[in-house]
């Protein structure tokens, strides 16, 4: 679920916080500038793992600042395809089971990968599973809250950068702020042993 990625970047440095140690400095800016960030094809960024090089660092003509290049590893949230995770259901809609794992929240289980036969629930806004043992049935139901473990199927990562409007070209800053989700994952619990734990442990 959570991978280390090495990157590469030039950390200008500000001479408000000359006072500190360059390794502390250029640990805040990381932290600062990826935490919580998706960067495409690699993502969602948690934390700085390590500093594995720091380059000498340079002042420009007319800049006060100094730039240091800086090789570095990152604590990345990225699960692999088939990964079994435990999450909790956020919410529930017509489009399927919303998941949360706390710091991630665009988890979805499509209908088409809930256990067969699951009906939604108008009136309570859940899914229910229809199960049946021998001719026994019982509506078990997909209440938010509910601790549930899923199976990765798919991940997707949406480029999410400012666009200018094409509809107003005589106002050239304005750009389309239509909210997208940059990384997103699809998920199923139609297998035996996945969907809500007290299913299959009687809790």
């Amino acid at each position: 679920m959570f991978i280390l990625s090495e990157f590469k970047d030039v950390v200008r440095t500000s001479p408000a916080v000359f006072d500190k140690k360059l390794k502390v400095s250029v640990t805040d800016h990381l932290n600062s500038k990826l935490a919580n960030k998706v960067v495409p094809k690699v993502g969602l960024c948690i934390t700085l793992f390590d500093i594995q090089r720091l380059e000498d660092s340079y002042i420009f003509p007319g800049d006060g600042a100094a730039h240091t290049k800086v090789e570095f590893r990152f604590v990345v949230f990225r699960p692999f395809i088939d990964e079994i995770i435990i999450g909790k259901i956020r919410s529930c809609t017509k489009d399927g089971v919303q998941v949360t794992l706390g710091f991630f929240d665009d988890i979805l289980i499509p209908p088409s990968n809930l256990q067969h036969p699951s009906r939604f629930d108008e009136t309570e806004q859940v899914w229910v599973w229809e199960f049946d043992n021998d001719g026994d049935k019982h509506d078990l139901f997909m209440d938010p809250g509910e601790k549930l473990k899923f199976r990765v199927t798919s991940e997707l990562f949406v480029e999410t950068s400012p666009v200018q409007c094409p509809d107003n070209p005589e106002l050239p800053d304005t750009i389309n702020t239509e909210p997208k989700v940059p990384y997103s994952i699809t998920a199923t619990i139609n297998e035996p042993g996945l969907g809500v734990l007290s299913w299959w442990d009687g809790a």
